[in-house]
């Protein structure tokens, strides 16, 4: 088992981008929880909206940060919660990794569904109609599951270096491996005691 403080986030939203104005506007969709996985804690943490300050002491600590599409869509969306800019942290998108090596983009489901036998609970809007009947728990396990599925993703490339996808109707594997982050420097941090 790696010493490495790796997580795996995945962030779930208050708003559609029809209600915030298109797409582009990810920063005004607003959390209603993120999931995380620790792996030196091996524990899974769900954080609503009002407790975020504890996932950006998460991510500060972090020697990498796993998920999927986060780049553009769930750093975006976390952004205007921290004083610090996310994209300076040390991150793995597996959704990137995998468009880069095939040129276009796939869904987490086809990912899942043909590498691990497991498919995502929902989409995107079942887990905003959730938040909207304020069915915290039920969107709490729901973001829980993807956070699953994307760890299992993750470690299923550390173990085999590959994933498999569905193009069509023909199941496919895509050769792909990810790199060991190397352990950051703790941050100096100045203490007072008045």
């Amino acid at each position: 088992m790696s010493s490495l403080n790796k997580l795996v986030f995945d962030v779930e939203t208050q708003k559609s981008f029809d209600e915030v104005g298109g797409f582009g506007k990810n920063h005004l969709l607003k959390v209603s929880v993120v999931g995380v996985y620790s792996y030196p804690e091996n524990k899974h943490y769900c954080f609503e909206e009002r407790e975020i300050y504890r996932l950006g002491e998460m991510f500060q600590e972090a020697d990498q940060i796993i998920g999927y599409n986060i780049k553009h869509f769930d750093f975006e969306v976390l952004q205007p919660y921290f004083n610090f800019d996310v994209h300076t942290l040390p991150y793995l998108d597996i959704m990137e990794e995998v468009t880069k090596l095939l040129g276009h983009r796939l869904k987490l489901d086809n990912l899942a569904q043909s590498t691990l036998g497991v498919g995502k609970n929902g989409d995107g809007l079942e887990a905003l109609r959730l938040f909207k009947q304020g069915r915290l728990e039920e969107l709490k396990k729901y973001c829980s599951h993807d956070v699953k599925i994307t760890k299992d993703l993750y470690d299923y490339v550390l173990s085999y270096g590959k994933l498999l996808y569905k193009d069509y109707f023909e199941t496919r594997e895509l050769k792909i491996s990810f790199l060991e982050p190397s352990p950051r420097k703790p941050l100096a941090i100045q203490a007072s005691l008045f």
